[in-house]
């Protein structure tokens, strides 16, 4: 039988950014749903709208998982809406699913899913981000940034 699992990207950032970081993340995101993966974050706005509008554009699956119990609240560019009434806890429920994790910008809740994904063994790529341990390593711009999390991944699996 085979898999039909996709390899999955997260992106995490702060809910609302600046004109700049919010290129960035979509630059993330084309650059994710190009290379053929699937695009999971936190489904609201700033960066994650960001980086799904940029997923969905180059005809990506985006996955939005998202803190309240709303389907609806999902930004337009997520396909997948994830429901989850669980608000910050659901960050726990992003990095566990995704193969990788880019953080791009971002705050406390970005800081939490680096911290989560570091805990469970997962790559960590960071873009202008968090750097709170050697294992984050850290990316000059969008391309290297999905470069870099789509060949740990490789690394990981083989």
């Amino acid at each position: 039988m085979t898999s039909l699992k996709r390899t999955t990207v997260a992106v995490c950032g702060a809910g609302s950014c600046d004109e700049a970081l919010s290129k960035k993340a979509e630059a993330v995101g084309r650059a994710i749903a190009e290379s053929g993966a699937a695009l999971i974050c936190g489904g609201l706005g700033g960066v994650m709208e960001a980086a799904a509008k940029g997923a969905k554009e180059a005809g990506g699956l985006t996955i939005g998982v998202l803190p309240g119990p709303d389907h609806n609240a999902a930004n337009p560019w997520i396909v997948a809406a994830v429901a989850t009434d669980m608000s910050q806890a659901r960050n726990a429920v992003i990095v566990k699913t995704a193969d990788a994790v880019i953080a791009v910008g971002g705050a406390y809740g970005t800081l939490s899913e680096v911290a989560l994904a570091l805990k469970i063994g997962k790559p960590v790529v960071s873009l202008g981000s968090w750097q709170i341990s050697d294992d984050v390593i850290s990316a000059a711009n969008p391309a290297e940034a999905v470069r870099t999390a789509l060949s740990l991944i490789s690394r990981k699996n083989t």
